[in-house]
């Protein structure tokens, strides 16, 4: 659709995604509620940002669903992904950066699909501890959380990666698994082939800045639309534990942190999602109030990266014209 966007630096707008209908567990889908209630929409407005909620998708439930033991809830996932597609659209045409709280980490569809509909391709930052690309013929749980980066690019079940009409949604070489720790047979297999770039957490650790950077550069986002994908179970349990499936191996808080402002503060980033974060697991509220500080750190520093005033070029005393640039090497 030939819509001409105005990208807006000062606003976000917020979808809450309550879904746990393709997780490991029950939980999730308790997550956009939980975040709100820890301050996340009052912390932007803070920082400086006009945040337009456009409130909450109808609540996708976890079930065991042995019916269906390779792509378990199908059905209730893709309604889940009609719900918020609408939703992500209506963002996206607005030009202000698509916060989505999931949920579940096959949300990330609708929401590809919404820009999808104004850009003619985009790239894919995933940042998770799983590659995520199992299919229902490899699957060893039937949960399609394992299985949303293989529909995103074109493989397995048929009604997801359909879901855009006109598959892959995103090309394989303009998807980068950032953080990287767990890895199926077939998943593994799938990477060798692949022109999908990986980077591994052990490669991420203690350089989380450069290589939040090197990703950027991969994917060419100083030319290309991106969006950011963030399973919080990348962060390992002994600092954040109130994932779906949380694990030593991964990425530290820090790690995570300073790798997610790089990411947000680029001015080609279109949305970002947050997934795997379980309440359940969650009693007294600290981990919502790490999410919550998480983004609104790395927000901040985006606000003010986009939102600073452009340089002013000193002029010549005797002309008034702007002076060169003094060369490098005087």
């Amino acid at each position: 659709m030939a819509v001409k966007i105005v990208r807006q630096p000062n606003k976000i707008a917020l979808i809450g995604a309550p879904s746990s209908a393709a997780a490991f567990g029950p939980g999730s889908e308790k997550a956009p509620a939980a975040l709100r209630a820890a301050g996340l929409v009052e912390k932007l407005q803070a920082i400086g940002y006009e945040v337009t909620d456009l409130g909450d998708c109808a609540p996708r439930l976890f079930a065991e669903d042995d019916e269906h033991k390779r792509a378990r809830n199908l059905t209730e996932i893709v309604a889940s992904l009609n719900d918020l597609k609408p939703r992500a659209e209506l963002a996206v045409k607005s030009g202000a950066l698509l916060l989505v709280l999931g949920g579940d980490c096959t949300q990330i569809l609708a929401v590809l699909t919404g820009a999808r509909r104004y850009y003619k391709s985009v790239s894919l930052l995933w940042v998770d501890r799983h590659a995520d690309l199992n299919t229902p013929a490899s699957t060893p749980s039937g949960r399609l959380d394992g299985m949303a980066l293989a529909a995103i690019v074109g493989k397995g079940s048929p009604e997801l990666v359909r879901f855009w009409g006109e598959p892959p949604l995103v090309r394989e070489p303009d998807t980068l698994i950032y953080g990287l720790e767990q890895v199926d047979p077939a998943e593994q297999d799938f990477l060798t082939r692949s022109p999908m770039r990986h980077v591994y957490a052990v490669d991420i650790q203690g350089r989380a800045t450069s290589g939040a950077q090197s990703a950027l550069g991969q994917l060419h986002a100083d030319s290309r639309e991106f969006m950011v994908h963030l399973d919080l179970d990348v962060i390992v349990q002994e600092e954040f534990f109130a994932s779906n499936v949380p694990g030593s191996g991964g990425l530290s808080y820090s790690d995570v942190k300073e790798s997610l402002v790089e990411f947000v503060k680029h001015k080609n980033l279109l949305a970002f999602d947050v997934a795997q974060y379980n309440p359940e697991k969650d009693p007294d509220g600290a981990g919502a109030r790490k999410v919550v500080d998480l983004l609104a750190e790395a927000l901040g520093v985006r606000f003010a990266t986009l939102n600073s005033p452009a340089p002013v070029v000193a002029s010549s005393p005797e002309s008034g014209t702007p002076e060169a640039p003094a060369s490098l090497n005087e």
